[in-house]
């Protein structure tokens, strides 16, 4: 008998690439996508879902009594959140902490009830954005990298490592986040629910929606598709900022791997991530999608940083790399590839979600 496993935000960008993932590679198994449908786009993974044989429960984290509806399960995978750095400086905080923090309660719960495995997907943003800017860092001329002329707990020219400092402000997705990782650890503790913490990056990959906000690969590669204006924002307009992605489908292998025997794994907090050798910035961005769609595009320059942002972020990997024996194998310029194949393939559909006028 295969396992029964719930997939919170599973409409979503990741939560239906890995309900898709598994259901293929698990064909036993029985998955139930769990989603309020709140993201623009998410409505288009439904007609996917459906096709592949996975249950849909429109439903709300919020709601302990939603989440009560989907009945008894073996495993949860939690990806649900307002993933947004900018989310809250609008003044509506009250989303993001319900979401992201009482809904991962509602979830650790039903956990506890049923003696389910929970995997918890968490975010680089816990660490705090000012130390991370304070990092000794050089101009090159397409990005920036550290300095690191000097010792600094918890960063090396790999990326950043568990340990780094947490003291500071990081947003309030950031906040959320990283309270529902010290929840569920008491969990772990208390109530003896197995559960892994795992801190992505930039997770990337077809079928996601992007913004401006969250998703920026697939933001730059739908506009120089589709055409219309893009803008360098802060750090001095230029571009140079830099992040390292992650394809879904190397997440999902990670997952896969932790899920067979998550005893191991349970009340771990790893950083997950592409790491240097898949990281890349706006302005390297902008030459691979041109590359790619052979299409050149408006960048406009906005010197000024917005809250928040972070000028370089590298993941250091390396502690779930040992204890899995897992690694990235998708590149930025396969990442990049595939997403504009998939714009391409399904260009009228995505037009009204990812085109211009958006």
């Amino acid at each position: 008998m295969g396992k029964r496993v719930l997939i919170t935000g599973g409409a979503g960008f990741v939560g239906s690439s890995l309900a898709l993932m598994f259901r293929e590679a698990y064909p036993d198994w029985e998955i139930v996508a769990f989603d309020n449908l709140r993201r623009r786009g998410s409505e288009l993974n439904l007609d996917r879902l459906r096709r592949c044989g996975i249950r849909f429960c429109h439903g709300d984290v919020r709601n302990r009594s939603d989440l009560d509806g989907v009945g008894k399960v073996d495993t949860i995978i939690e990806c649900s959140a307002e993933p947004s750095a900018l989310a809250g400086f609008d003044g509506e905080a009250a989303y993001v902490v319900d979401t992201n923090l009482a809904g991962t309660v509602n979830c650790l719960e039903l956990a506890r009830r049923y003696q389910a495995e929970l995997v918890f997907l968490s975010t680089s943003r816990v660490y705090p954005y000012e130390a991370l800017n304070t990092l000794p860092f050089l101009e090159t001329p397409t990005r920036f990298d550290w300095q690191l002329d000097r010792a600094c707990t918890g960063v090396s020219a790999q990326g950043v490592a568990e340990d780094f400092p947490l003291e500071g402000v990081r947003t309030l997705y950031g906040a959320t986040k990283l309270c529902a990782e010290l929840l569920i650890r008491e969990y772990v503790s208390m109530y003896a629910v197995r559960a892994v913490l795992n801190r992505c990056g930039v997770l990337t990959g077809p079928w996601q929606m992007g913004k401006v906000d969250q998703g920026f690969a697939v933001l730059w590669a739908a506009r120089h598709h589709f055409g219309g204006a893009l803008s360098y924002i802060g750090f001095g307009g230029q571009g140079k900022q830099v992040r390292d992605l992650l394809h879904v489908e190397d997440l999902f292998e990670l997952l896969r791997l932790q899920l067979r025997d998550l005893a191991v794994h349970s009340g771990q907090v790893y950083n997950v991530g592409g790491g240097r050798d898949v990281s890349v910035s706006l302005l390297e961005l902008t030459g691979l999608c041109r590359a790619a769609t052979g299409k050149t595009i408006p960048i406009h320059s906005e010197a000024s940083t917005r809250p928040g942002d972070v000028r370089v972020y590298l993941t250091d990997s390396s502690k779930v790399r040992a204890a899995a024996g897992w690694k990235p194998r998708w590149t930025v310029e396969r990442i990049v590839e595939s997403i504009v194949a998939w714009i391409r393939e399904r260009e009228n559909e995505l037009r009204p979600v990812l085109g211009e006028n958006r």
